[in-house]
């Protein structure tokens, strides 16, 4: 089908760089370029199946107490913003 395509020029410039690098002519890339685009959102043949974690209990540590995890951070955190470095017992 012939048709007229008003095209914005940085647009026009890509393809033809395009064509130019693929040795193809313009019909064919701005044809292979709105395929692709029209593709966007479609199915992919053959998809694989969803991916599914395996869940296993793990427990904490002896003496980390898992509703305070977020006090812990903030404290180490805090250990590596010191400027000397050093290390200090922080009770929780």
């Amino acid at each position: 089908m012939r048709t007229t395509l008003t095209l914005d020029d940085d647009l026009a410039e890509r393809l033809k760089e395009l064509a130019r690098q693929a040795g193809r002519s313009f019909k064919e890339v701005t044809n292979s370029a709105i395929r692709r685009g029209l593709s966007v959102g479609d199915a992919p043949v053959g998809s694989p199946e969803p991916f599914q974690v395996a869940a296993e209990a793990r427990a904490s540590g002896p003496g980390v107490d898992p509703l305070k995890l977020n006090q812990l951070y903030d404290a180490l955190e805090i250990e590596d913003l010191r400027p000397d470095g050093g290390l200090q017992v922080h009770e929780l």
